[in-house]
Parts: structure tokens; sequence; C-alpha cells
């Protein structure tokens, strides 16, 4: 198996719709299990996390808007998710500003170092093992998160840092309780936190997992956030930490007798670390607009596209199974194109505006197979449908590629209308596996979601961004909010999403059956992944009529939150109702 198609990257999910006015507060400790789905009017949250929604909503109490609440929720789940999202990594946050009517995109997305070369990770002609590059410092890119924070915060959020991190200040230091999900990450990342000391000291006790019940503390992670209080971004591109960080990647806190793969990161690395603020990429579907993240992200393009495909078809006529067979297969097409074009746009001139072409669309949805489950397939031609003269030629054919898979996403709404969708990670569950000593998170190990070898346009370059799969999409009907979703999953976040989308629009699911249904994520592969339980059942049954092969281990895919604004004013929070756990769905005024 190819190391493309073994990698998987997490991401932290947080759906949020906030305005002032909640009475909640964050408790610290408390074992509260979180309720999915809420309605009513005000504000609204859902998150994965009852800390980080409550975090949300206590920031709002206090008169901060959307942004400050979403910086307030993702700090907390930087604790309380921490395998999956946290300061040592990066992520994509959409902002949409209500007074004037527009979206933006706020890019912090993990940079490779300055020393990184196109065959950083090939050792004798051939690509490095996978496994141990992930475990290693070698894996981990500049972070970007904190400058993503102070960037969404001194741009468009009324608070500052002091304000925004007090709720997870709180939650680091007092605990919270480990719960049967975190145990579960803990014991499949065991083996990796076991390599380095630092790692094992905080997420293990005799190198095994903590115990659910367990309060956790982290001590580090809340003076990594103090200083950032005291500091603002500066003290993590350029303080103590930055130097914590560089010692980290330079010499791996590995435990006694372990050796890994260093990395080359310098305190300049850091220092010149930018966030980007980019304009979202846009299609339609059966009337509403559909804003999506732009490039170095392939998710809004890879689900516009699949979107456009599906747009020639009457899904709801058809029967289900069918409906489903061409949503994958449209996903299929879609995963060819966006691993054959897309990758940094400061690298690579991609052909975006053809692969977005409703009349590309047309001519590549005539290669859909409508009766069976297709073959692998090659990447279409977008470049007639470009209309674009700064990207005059096609490129050399590339060997089509998969992606990784763990992190998590955000939605924030507040009184005046903004609204946040924010999803964020460190890649793998756990990252590389190296908590940053003295500061108590975890470093990510997002230089793997570069393909180790060419010719490609994500191969690995000196200050590039690595291809990602995140995909907050926000979408607009009549020129006004309708619904924001995000979901981690790597690879399966645009699967996850795209299904989501169709449950909602064309089969007519409320939101909470949109998310809930079974999930499939088909990448042009010759297997299609699944979730436990689906085998056998009428629905896979009805699938494997037409062809379809299930992969060999199902496993959960993805773990979306959703927020949806009603017609009648209200909202509905939607979070997910058994995948990774049970999501924190609040609402400021209930509809009961």
């Amino acid at each position: 198996m190819s190391h493309a198609a073994r990698r998987f990257a997490l991401a932290c999910t947080i759906v949020l719709i906030v305005p002032a006015g909640h009475a909640g507060s964050p408790v610290a400790g408390t074992p509260v299990a979180g309720t999915p789905m809420a309605s009513g009017s005000g504000g609204a949250v859902a998150t994965i996390s009852e800390q980080a929604s409550q975090s949300a909503m206590a920031i709002l109490d206090k008169g901060g808007n959307a942004i400050d609440a979403a910086v307030a929720a993702a700090a907390t789940l930087g604790v309380t998710d921490p395998y999956s999202c946290g300061i040592g990594g990066g992520g994509f946050m959409m902002i949409y500003l209500a007074k004037d009517k527009r979206v933006i995109t706020v890019d912090h997305r993990e940079t490779a170092p300055g020393k990184i070369t196109p065959t950083v990770f090939q050792e004798n002609g051939k690509e490095s093992n996978l496994d141990a590059t992930i475990a290693s410092a070698a894996s981990v890119g500049v972070p970007g998160t904190v400058r993503g924070w102070h960037e969404a915060l001194s741009r468009y959020g009324t608070m500052s840092f002091k304000q925004v991190l007090a709720p997870a200040i709180g939650v680091a230091s007092k605990g919270f309780p480990v719960r049967e999900n975190f145990n579960r990450m803990s014991a499949d990342n065991q083996k990796k936190f076991q390599l380095f000391a630092s790692s094992s000291a905080l997420f293990l006790k005799d190198g095994k997992p903590l115990a659910v019940g367990t309060v956790l503390k982290n001590p580090g992670l809340a003076k990594a956030y103090r200083e950032l209080a005291a500091q603002g971004q500066k003290a993590f591109y350029q303080g103590p930490i930055a130097r914590a960080i560089v010692d980290a990647v330079a010499r791996p806190p590995v435990a006694a007798g372990v050796r890994v793969r260093a990395g080359a990161m310098s305190m300049a690395d850091l220092a010149n670390y930018e966030a980007r603020i980019r304009q979202p990429v846009r299609t339609t579907y059966r009337g509403y607009e559909i804003v999506g993240m732009p490039l170095p992200s392939s998710g809004g393009i890879a689900i516009g596209e699949a979107l456009n495909l599906l747009e020639g078809y009457n899904l709801k006529a058809l029967p289900r199974a069918s409906a489903e067979h061409l949503t994958m297969e449209a996903s299929r097409l879609s995963f060819a194109d966006r691993n054959a074009y897309l990758a940094d746009p400061e690298y690579v001139d991609a052909p975006v505006a053809g692969l977005l072409s409703k009349e590309y669309a047309a001519r590549r949805r005539t290669q859909m197979n409508l009766e069976r489950a297709g073959p692998k397939v090659l990447a279409g031609d977008p470049y007639p449908f470009q209309n674009d003269p700064s990207v005059p030629q096609r490129p050399q054919a590339t060997r089509l590629l998969a992606d990784n898979a763990h992190t998590t996403h955000l939605a924030v709404s507040d009184k005046e209308g903004n609204i946040v969708a924010y999803t964020f990670t460190i890649e793998s569950w756990g990252g590389s596996g190296i908590v940053v000593p003295g500061y108590g998170f975890l470093l990510n190990n997002e230089m793997t979601d570069f393909d180790f070898s060419g010719p490609h346009p994500n191969v690995p370059e000196a200050g590039k961004r690595p291809r990602s799969s995140m995909a907050p999409t926000m979408a607009f009907k009549n020129g006004k909010p309708a619904f924001t979703i995000g979901s981690p999953g790597g690879a399966t976040i645009i699967t996850t999403v795209l299904q989501t989308i169709v449950n909602h629009v064309d089969f007519g699911m409320p939101m909470d059956k949109a998310i809930n249904a079974p999930r499939l994520s088909q990448r042009n592969d010759a297997t299609t992944e699944i979730e436990p339980g689906f085998a056998g059942s009428a629905q896979a049954l009805a699938l494997e009529k037409l062809g379809y092969k299930w992969a060999a281990r199902p496993e959960e895919i993805g773990a979306a939150n959703a927020i949806v604004f009603n017609a009648d004013g209200t909202v509905t929070a939607v979070s997910e109702g058994k995948r990774h756990g049970v999501g924190s769905a609040l609402v400021q005024k209930s509809a009961n």
C-alpha cells in the first residue's frame, strides 16, 4: 500500500452560533455529556467538547463576537481534544462579515521549514517509511494556529488574547475528566507517545493510557496560554515558546534508548511565519451559493466540482442506492482532478476556474458510470475551461494520490450575524507524538501531507504549505446564510461535507439526520471506505449489487458540526450523536 493511500489527517471541528446573553459558563473538570442538537433563538454553539461549547458561550456573555468566541472554543479544544488540534498545528478559518455581506478566509496552514528540499522524504531513491516519518521531528511543519488566531482577533474580533484564552486556561489548570473516546485515542497513540518522554509524562501513566474518569490537568499548556495572554503572538513566534519548539525539533525529547529523526526548523522559520487572507471559492447548487475554502486547501474546490457534477441529476427522484452511487462517482472524478492539479497556490498555478466551471462539469459528467461502480479514473482536462491567461499550458500528467485524516471543525455566529466556520489540526491523531517540553502541546506531523516524491505539484519545498482537505463550508440562499458545515477526517472531510450537503439539500433530511446518516468515502480508489456496522446492511447490499467493494477495516468517518439558519429566524445547532463520543450543542434561548 502506498504512503499516500495510508495517510490520515485529523482536525478539530466547531460550529457555533453565539450572540450574547447565554447564562452558561465553563466548569472545568465537570464530567458532563454533550447534547448533540439544540434549537432556539439567539446564540447557539456546536462542538465535540462540552467545555469548548461553554467557553464560547462565556465569551459571548461578556460581549465578545463570533470571532472572539471561535478562538475561545478552539483554545479549549486544544486542551480537551489535543490529539486532533492545538497551537502546535494550523488550520483554515472562514469568516462571514454580516455588515459587509462578504466572506474572507484566514489561511494559517503550517509551512515547510526553510531547509526543506523536495527529496527530504526519500532515502536511497525510495520513499521514507511513513510511520517512522510521522513519529519524528522531521514531520513537523512551522505551526500557524497562533498567528491565525492573532490575525482573526486583530482584524475582526473585539477582544484580546487575555480575554479569549481565559476559559481554556481554566480548563487546562483545573483539568477535565478523561472519557471513553479520549482513552481509546490514547491507546491508539500509546506506542508513539512511548517514544517521547514529555508525551508519556502527560498522556500516559506507567506507559498506559489514562483510565476513564481520570482528571487530566495540563499546567504546561496553561503556562503557554498565559504567556500568549500576556505577550500576544510574539510569545509563540519569537519568545521562549519558540525556542522550546525549535529545541524539540532539533533534539526530540525521546525516551531512554529511543532514536527518531530530527528536523531542521529554525527560529527564523517561526519569526517569518505569516498567515494569509484569501478569497473563498464559490459555486451554486440547487439554488444555494456554496462558499468553500480555497487553496492550499483542496476541500472547497473538490466539493464544488462534485456538486457541479451532481447538479445534472435529479437525485431525490432516484432510488437511494442510485443517488448514493452517483454521489460517490462524482467524488471519484473530483478526487482524480484534486490529486493531479491542486497544491499551494504560491507554488503552483492550479486551474481552479476550470475545475469549478459548469461547462467542465458537463464534459466531465459524460465519464460518470451511471449503472456501476467505476474503476479508478484519470484526471480530466480543465484547461479549455480555465479562461485564465496566467495558466498558459497543461502540466505533465501526474500520478494520482490520496491523503491524510484527523482534525476538528468550528462555526460561530453572533447577534450581528457574523459567522465563523473553522477547521484546524495537528494532522494525524496525536500529530508527531512530540509534546513540547514545559508547554504541554503536541507538534504537528503536517509535512507528511506532502507527496514524498514527484513529479507532483504537492512535493515538499521550503516555505510551502502542504495541500489540505479541510473544508469549512457556508451555504447561502437568496443572499442570506442558510447553513454551515464542516468536519474532521483528512481526505474524508471532502466526502463527509459533500454527503451531508446532499443529504440535507437533495434528500431533505433535517441536519441532525444528515449528519448522523451512515458515511461512505470514495476517493478514486478500488474500494470504498465505510463505518463499522455498515457492511451487511440493506443499504450496503444494494450498493454491492452496483459493484461496490468495501475497505477491509471499517473506521469512524468524520465528526461533523453544523448550524442551520431557519427561515423563521431561529437557529439549530447540530453536533454528532454518536461519532467521536457525543457532541455538544447549546442555544441561548431554547425553543422548548
